[in-house]
């Protein structure tokens, strides 16, 4: 007696199971070429919330007249800081000029208005910055000097920002002098993300803001 092609005990096929391919060439791998058991990275190895490196500020690295500074307050605009150096040379024009009205006539005199011109305001602006942290021209449009650490800068500080005014001592060229060095720092200023002059970065790195 035959055995029967299909009865399974005997090594035939079961047509009630599914049939798979007797040989399945390349399209599956070879049985057991896993990845071990454990070798995959473990769960919940994640950076926690609030890790993440934040987003990179937008405008002026943060800064700018909108933003807050380190030493408090914001930037004070360029107007408003040409506005108070107006009003301050103001008082020391005034006083100038009553010294020059006092003075003897032609070079002599102009030579005396020079210099009171470039000592006085170099000193107004030296011992009130280094005092107050306000000239009477800041304190009235609400700007504030600060030095390079913060709070009000030192004599050393103040002086070395104002010392372009002494250049009105030079005859004849000296308001011109001046008037160049200003030039120098407006321009400075309008292209500062934080509104420093040349004169800030000279001294250090003091920082006119607005306190308002």
């Amino acid at each position: 007696m035959t055995n029967p092609p299909n009865d399974p005990q005997y090594g035939g096929v079961d047509p009630n199971q599914p049939q798979y391919p007797q040989n399945p060439g390349n399209n599956c791998p070879p049985p057991g070429n896993y990845p071990p058991p454990g070798n995959y990275p473990p769960s919940g190895n994640y950076p926690p919330p609030g890790s993440y490196p934040p987003p990179p500020a937008s405008g002026n690295a943060g800064y700018g007249l909108g933003s807050q500074l380190p030493g408090g307050g914001r930037p004070g605009g360029l107007g408003a800081r040409f506005a108070a150096r107006f009003i301050d040379g103001i008082i020391v024009a005034v006083v100038a000029l009553v010294v020059y009205a006092i003075s003897p006539d032609g070079f002599v005199g102009q030579f005396i208005l020079g210099l009171v011109t470039a000592v006085l305001g170099f000193a107004y602006f030296t011992l009130l910055e280094s005092s107050r942290g306000q000239t009477l021209g800041k304190q009235l449009l609400g700007l504030r000097t600060l030095g390079a650490a913060g709070g009000n800068p030192t004599q050393a500080e103040a002086a070395k920002r104002n010392a372009f005014l002494l250049l009105n001592i030079v005859p004849v060229l000296g308001g011109l002098l001046v008037f160049v060095a200003y030039i120098v720092i407006a321009v400075t200023i309008n292209s500062s993300p934080i509104k420093q002059g040349k004169h800030d970065e000279l001294a250090g790195g003091t920082q006119v803001i607005t306190v308002n």
